[in-house]
């Protein structure tokens, strides 16, 4: 689960980064990324920031049903929590996903994620996989 802190809520930061960030595009996802260096010269920009990078989440209709989505969403929120030690504080991060997100398992969903955060920001590292392992919903041993 992605604690509150990092997690955007308000329409005006989707739009800001959606708008005013950087963009990539992933098989199944396209991913915003914005540091808040980049965002200064906007006013409506927040003065003070609580918490670390905080990361946002489209997941439309096309994606599929209630349960899908919902599914969907899920997975990503459990992508994006160890991501937060990874990224620096000032970055806000929009995911999309597109209709191809519903039927791709965990582990790609994380590889594309983290492929377009290395080119996104690249003064930051983010390892290829996770150092502690992938999240495995089929219990494999």
């Amino acid at each position: 689960m992605l604690p509150e802190p990092y997690r955007l809520h308000h329409r005006a930061d989707f739009s800001r980064t959606v708008r005013r960030g950087r963009r990539i595009g992933r098989r199944d996802l396209v991913v915003h990324v914005l540091l808040s260096n980049e965002a200064d010269s906007d006013a409506a920009a927040p003065a003070v920031r609580i918490g670390g990078p905080r990361f946002g989440l489209i997941v439309s209709k096309a994606v599929g049903s209630a349960v899908i989505r919902h599914r969907v969403a899920r997975r990503l929120r459990h992508i994006c929590d160890p991501l937060i030690g990874e990224l620096p504080e000032e970055t806000d991060v929009v995911i999309r996903a597109l209709p191809g997100a519903a039927h791709t398992d965990s582990a790609e969903l994380e590889r594309q994620l983290r492929a377009a955060l290395r080119k996104l920001v690249p003064a930051v590292t983010v390892p290829e996989t996770d150092p502690v392992g992938s999240f495995d919903p089929g219990g494999s041993s």
